[in-house]
């Protein structure tokens, strides 16, 4: 039995949930971002008592089937975009019907409906994101980052990150410095 999990997006949370699935007596076969697969079935006060330990810890047991897929779509745009080395070349909608097994129009309707953003919208919010996280470690230039998050160029990733930030990369980087001079001096 499949058991979907909401806001489940890190090692962190999978430790979590191995453990409250250890405090119930239920095996389990796979445990993946946002997803459990149970041994055989739970029985309803089992499931009731696993959904309430999980949101002591701010993590929530789905059924809604059209939460489930927006759970489902969402784990897969960050575990592609935050937790693997190189993105899929392929396009994005190419890589979530693929993944998750549905038309990507079904996919992308279904979400705009229930998030109120685009699939795209919500592609990029986590891409820039992604791009703080590399430009605050300091380690790849703005080439690189454009390159390893398939930008067309690093003009169009400046240009992204300006639009939903505000701020453009270099002025980004300037104030992590900033901060670390301020803390510096306390």
């Amino acid at each position: 039995m499949k058991l979907y999990i909401k806001y489940m997006v890190s090692q962190r949370c999978k430790i979590l949930v191995s453990q409250e699935l250890q405090k119930l007596d239920l095996d389990y076969t796979a445990l993946d971002l946002g997803m459990v697969q149970i041994n055989g079935d739970i029985t309803p006060e089992k499931r009731t008592l696993f959904g309430q330990n999980l949101l002591k810890s701010g993590l929530e047991l789905l059924d809604d089937t059209k939460n489930i897929l927006i759970e489902r779509i969402k784990t897969a745009i960050i575990e592609m975009i935050h937790h693997t080395k190189e993105i899929p070349k392929t396009n994005y909608s190419g890589y979530l019907s693929e993944k998750l097994g549905y038309d990507y129009t079904y996919l992308s309707n279904t979400f705009s409906e229930v998030k109120g953003i685009t699939i795209q919208q919500y592609i990029i919010n986590h891409k820039i994101e992604k791009v703080k996280e590399l430009l605050l470690y300091d380690e790849l230039n703005l080439t690189e980052i454009s390159h390893r998050l398939h930008y067309s160029s690093p003009s169009h990733l400046s240009n992204q990150f300006k639009k939903v930030t505000g701020l453009t990369p270099s002025y980004f980087k300037k104030m992590k410095k900033k901060r670390q001079q301020n803390l510096e001096n306390l």
